[in-house]
């Protein structure tokens, strides 16, 4: 029997690291601490519970490098990607996710692998020996964290992250509020009208900023933040909305409240000044989560602010926003290619405290974490990764292509990657060179799955 693997944290990167190896034929320990020990962000005990949001983005996998991230999942038997699929939302061209169900599929397939065991305890020190994957995610655990630290040797890196409201569709008014995804992208019905959306003129925009500008913020912890706004770390894909408003009153209708791509049904030759999206958030359309707007906001202004939104007025909310802090390592000094801590390589990272960020990118840092393991496990080297492809560029930039003085959380995009040689490569249009991205990238995947097989016999 091959020795036993064990991976702290069961979010999106420790139940893909777990599915890995146990399909691997690797013994699996996942240390969940949740629900014992419970955190300000997750509500359930399941394993991959969604936080922030209920979408992995975009699922384009010729334009779009996340979506060219969801291919490679697939590629790989992902058990995220996989439940994902089982339990998609229309969302135009993205891949959005009804989260409860999701979460309890991810969970059960994990509870009744063979191999697989989930314990509750709450591990607090790094481990001395075994074989292990901390996958502990952005809210690591105080003990945890402290320990990381102290062995590191460095002050943890720290940025701020915040969560958006959702909304009960019962309370929205739809003699305001109109169904359309933008540009009527998707190819269904559903897919089309997969967002909400609210319209707003230009005075009730103006005062919709003053109130946001006003209203009471939650305050941070001693030492956690500047009280300079400007100062704070915030992760730029997930700011406060009213963050970006002090950062120029037009900010917010060239970001989430862009009033492109939308006709109001209602008034069709009237042009809003900007719009408010809701998307689905589960899949019997009972709950509309506010698009773009991560909040940190006190929950009183909140209610008060948000009631504003033209259809919102009488909003019944079941989950207001929040903000957290987000913990990760500098990857690019600490880790080698093979996501192993230098200093101790027994030990591997995976997920957003290696400094990616979101759900599909910590989830393919898992996929990857999990089969490295479980090779080192049963004595099976693994090919190097391709760059090439997109999980291979996201490790090769957090293992040592970022500048480690200025590392800070990513996302997955086409500047990770090298770049395209060839006629569909250097001075063609952008199109032809994403296009040119994917195909070298799922080629470079494809050759490398069938080459590192870890099937179990």
């Amino acid at each position: 029997m091959s020795e036993t693997l064990h991976i702290v944290g069961g979010g999106m990167a420790g139940a893909e690291a777990a599915w890995q190896a146990a399909q691997a034929g690797v013994n699996v320990v996942i240390h969940e601490m949740r629900p014992h020990v419970a955190t300000f962000a997750h509500k359930t005990g399941d394993l991959a519970e969604m936080v922030c949001s209920n979408s992995f983005r975009s699922d384009d996998d010729e334009q779009n490098a996340v979506g060219l991230l969801h291919w490679e999942m697939r590629a790989a038997g992902g058990l995220i990607i996989a439940a994902a699929d089982a339990h998609r939302l229309p969302a135009g061209g993205a891949l959005a996710v009804d989260r409860d169900p999701f979460a309890r599929t991810v969970t059960a397939r994990l509870r009744d692998h063979p191999l697989v065991s989930v314990s509750n305890e709450e591990v607090t020190e790094l481990p001395s020996s075994g074989h292990w994957i901390i996958a502990s995610g952005p809210l690591t655990s105080e003990a945890l964290g402290r320990a990381i630290a102290a062995h590191t040797g460095a002050q943890a890196l720290a940025f701020f992250d915040s969560i958006a409201p959702i909304v009960h569709a019962d309370s929205i008014d739809m003699s305001r509020a109109w169904m359309q995804s933008r540009y009527d992208k998707g190819e269904t019905e559903a897919e089309r009208t997969a967002y909400l959306n609210c319209p707003m003129d230009r005075d009730r925009y103006e005062a919709f900023i003053d109130a946001l500008l006003a209203a009471d913020k939650t305050g941070f912890h001693e030492g956690e933040a500047s009280s300079a706004p400007d100062a704070t770390p915030y992760f730029d894909g997930c700011l406060p909305i009213e963050v970006m408003a002090a950062r120029g009153r037009e900010t917010l209708r060239h970001g989430p409240m862009k009033p492109v791509g939308l006709t109001n049904p209602h008034q069709p030759h009237i042009k809003a000044h900007a719009v408010v999206q809701l998307r689905r958030d589960n899949s019997l359309g009972t709950l509309y989560n506010i698009v773009g707007f991560q909040t940190k906001m006190k929950y009183g202004a909140q209610a008060d602010v948000f009631r504003m939104i033209p259809g919102l007025e009488n909003a019944r909310f079941a989950r207001l926003g929040g903000i957290h802090r987000n913990t990760f390592l500098n990857s690019p000094v600490l880790l080698d290619s093979q996501m192993r801590l230098k200093s101790r390589p027994h030990i591997r990272f995976a997920g957003q405290i290696t400094g990616v960020e979101g759900y599909v990118e910590s989830a393919a840092t898992g996929l990857l974490a999990g089969r490295m393991a479980a090779a080192d496990i049963l004595g099976r080297p693994l090919p190097p990764v391709p760059q090439d492809s997109a999980t291979g560029a996201l490790i090769h930039h957090i293992t040592g292509g970022a500048e480690a003085r200025t590392f800070q959380p990513m996302n997955v995009n086409f500047g990770l990657f090298r770049p395209v040689d060839g006629p569909k490569g250097g001075r063609r249009g952008r199109k032809d060179r994403y296009r040119a991205y994917t195909e070298r990238a799922k080629a470079a995947w494809t050759d490398w799955l069938a080459r590192a097989a870890l099937d179990a016999a």
